[in-house]
């Protein structure tokens, strides 16, 4: 399965998300940046309140794209061993990919949310959505930051390696992966545009969602 961009996989996974029962008063929280776009639909399809959780990827150095570990807002994070292990990647390197992250995770709550309070979740089903899973790593935190909070907690993407949602079932209530393609690589092979989200396409999702689903914005 080919995506068009992360709009179009959000259309694809509401469509799987269709699929649940109860999901009347659940909350979708989004991780940014390119989860956001993907929640926004799934959101819209369902008519549920979105909103972001922002967790940042810890990068090996010189491999940052490849995780080995991830930092959420309020503070849980997750760490690789075998990632770290292999790459030979020193306490002083974690703790200072650790620290810059943190500093990234604060900026962007504050830039996202432009002032608007999280929204509350105790007691609420939760699915959290991105845009595809690799390793993983940044997923496993954004459910262990929710989880003592929520009722239930979903995990839904629109494209995943098997494995990886395999391995994710012990960390959420459901875990909701629409394709997952052998072999897999990497997120971005599923999607004919993959840019970045940029920081503006987050806010103006956000603050659309806020206004309510009364009027569709155009996809």
């Amino acid at each position: 399965m080919i995506f068009q961009d992360r709009r179009d996989a959000g259309r694809a996974l509401s469509r799987t998300v269709a699929a649940l029962p109860g999901l009347k008063e659940a909350i979708v929280l989004a991780l940014p940046r390119g989860g956001v776009p993907v929640g926004f639909e799934v959101a819209r399809e369902h008519n549920l309140p979105l909103d972001i959780l922002v967790v940042r990827k810890l990068g090996v150095p010189g491999e940052e794209e490849l995780a080995m570990g991830a930092i959420t807002s309020d503070g849980t994070a997750v760490f690789n061993s075998d990632i770290i292990q292999a790459f030979r990647v020193s306490d002083e390197m974690l703790c200072a990919a650790s620290q810059r992250e943190r500093l990234e995770v604060e900026r962007e709550g504050r830039e996202y949310r432009d002032g608007c309070p999280p929204l509350e979740i105790a007691e609420r089903t939760v699915l959290l959505v991105d845009d595809g899973l690799a390793t993983g790593a940044t997923m496993r935190a954004a459910a262990r930051s929710v989880r003592p909070r929520a009722r239930h907690v979903i995990i839904a993407v629109p494209v995943a390696a098997a494995g990886t949602c395999r391995e994710l079932r012990s960390e959420a209530d459901v875990v909701l992966c629409t394709a997952t393609p052998e072999p897999f690589g990497a997120v971005g092979r599923f999607y004919r545009n993959f840019q970045s989200t940029s920081d503006d396409e987050v806010r103006t999702l956000l603050t659309q969602a806020r206004r309510g689903w009364a009027v569709r914005p155009a996809a």
